[in-house]
């Protein structure tokens, strides 16, 4: 039964980035948001409460998210796409701020839903 949730709930993730990424501008010459969330979708079971802490291969993903945030303009991007993303999908925002703390990985972008990404 719990895989079965567990399966609904990646499903329903997936639907989800799909439509956070038709919404999301993405930079011409970095990271995309689809790159992005592409690469942090295995953290999903995390943000949404199942398990203490996040998975090596989640964390894998967010020290190469962070790796190429390297400007400005594609950290302001990501901001923005992980903001949309975190209220589309209802991830537990405590759980998402924690998650550079838990994987020991520095990220140039703020992971808080409610922080204001043009500052």
């Amino acid at each position: 039964m719990e895989k079965k949730t567990m399966s609904c709930l990646v499903l329903a993730f997936a639907l989800m980035i799909i439509l956070v990424l038709n919404a999301s501008a993405s930079p011409s010459d970095g990271i995309t948001c689809e790159e992005a969330l592409t690469q942090l979708i295995t953290c999903n079971p995390y943000f949404l409460g199942f398990g203490p802490s996040p998975s090596p291969i989640c964390c894998k993903g967010v020290q190469n998210v962070s790796q190429q945030a390297n400007t400005t303009t594609i950290r302001r991007s990501l901001c923005e796409c992980f903001e949309t993303a975190a209220k589309a999908l209802q991830i537990i925002p405590e759980r998402l701020k924690q998650l550079p703390q838990l994987c020991k990985v520095k990220v140039p972008v703020p992971l808080d839903p409610t922080v204001d990404c043009n500052t």
